[in-house]
């Protein structure tokens, strides 16, 4: 469960929240469709690898987000380096963890990388409780102290590093046809001869009445 807008609006408004980050809470909470705690955590992230790394608002920005959950909305909304422009990876490690790194011509570039901080999070209980997935936690009736926590809290339980980041290089590729479902696919992605959906990793099944153009 999450908080509405109009209770968001007032939490900010009881903890002084500073006006740029509250745009930016607006902007990922109209993009993301509702106020999940992790979003805002991701705000605070990626405003302070902004600040760490000299960058500006509409500077090209390359990102990586350690989880899929909350963070990667608010590296895209805040800084335009998204899934479709290959401007953001995720990479999954179990870390709310995020990295934002200029783009360079070298196989590594020098980047920020923010973290929850175990340590550091422990001085707010019960949002220690929410992100540990402590069972003691009530997600009914304890919510709104958790957003409380939060915006509290600001920047004050993360922690950052300076980074050197593995730049992806172009692939080389050329389309190929599968032999099974008759699609072109990059020749990569085949194996042992057929496109990998074909191999038996696909995420749907064809309905029988599937339609034919």
């Amino acid at each position: 469960m999450s908080i509405s807008v109009d209770k968001l609006e007032t939490l900010m408004d009881t903890y002084s929240t500073e006006e740029r980050i509250r745009e930016y809470i607006r902007r990922c909470v109209s993009f993301h469709g509702f106020v999940p705690p992790g979003l805002l955590i991701g705000v605070f992230m990626v405003d302070l690898a902004l600040e760490k790394l000299g960058a500006t608002l509409g500077e090209k920005l390359y990102a990586v987000a350690e989880t899929p959950k909350c963070a990667p909305d608010a590296v895209q909304v805040i800084t335009s380096a998204t899934i479709g422009n290959k401007q953001l990876r995720i990479i999954e490690t179990g870390k709310f963890s995020i990295t934002l790194n200029r783009g360079s011509t070298e196989d590594r570039a020098d980047g920020i990388r923010v973290y929850v901080d175990a340590t550091k999070i422990r001085g707010y209980p019960m949002l220690n409780l929410w992100y540990t997935n402590d069972p003691r936690y009530n997600h009914v009736t304890e919510k709104d102290r958790v957003y409380d926590e939060i915006l509290q809290a600001g920047r004050d339980i993360l922690s950052w590093e300076r980074v050197k980041v593995s730049v992806p290089q172009k692939a080389i590729w050329q389309a190929v046809q599968c032999p099974v479902c008759k699609e072109m696919v990059p020749d990569y992605l085949v194996e042992d001869g057929v496109c990998t959906s074909c191999a038996g990793t696909s995420y749907y099944e064809k309905s029988s009445d599937a339609l034919h153009q």
